[in-house]
């Protein structure tokens, strides 16, 4: 889901698609863990390879009607259950929270987790 909203807000300001060095940068992930998150995507009708039509090395990512469709059902629901969250804690907790999610975004902008990617996942892990 995450993938298919970060296609979705770039494209508003890229009718093109996103190529998946852009996608990778913008994750946070490896252009190889993209490509593999892209191709269940795509196998899938979510998203759609097109040739750069002023590049044809260069393929760029869109998503599909049906990944359009699934995006805003998505950005709806989160939109809806943030809106029953304001409700409930009221305006002096939901400012609160506001403000410390706002803390918590400047903390991880400062202090990146290490790359997941890079981690070996057999029981001996090792971060540099």
């Amino acid at each position: 889901m995450t993938l298919l909203i970060c296609i979705a807000r770039a494209s508003h300001s890229r009718e093109l698609g996103l190529k998946v060095s852009e996608i990778s940068r913008f994750l946070g992930l490896s252009p190889p863990t993209v490509t593999q998150l892209i191709n269940s995507l795509e196998a899938k009708q979510m998203v759609e390879r097109q040739a750069d039509a002023s590049d044809r090395r260069v393929v760029r990512i869109k998503l599909t009607e049906q990944g359009k469709i699934i995006t805003r059902k998505a950005r709806d629901h989160m939109d809806a259950t943030l809106n029953k969250m304001v409700e409930y804690l009221g305006e002096e907790e939901s400012d609160q929270l506001a403000e410390l999610l706002g803390k918590v975004y400047t903390f991880m902008e400062d202090n990146p987790p290490p790359n997941l990617d890079r981690l070996q996942m057999n029981g001996d892990e090792k971060l540099d």
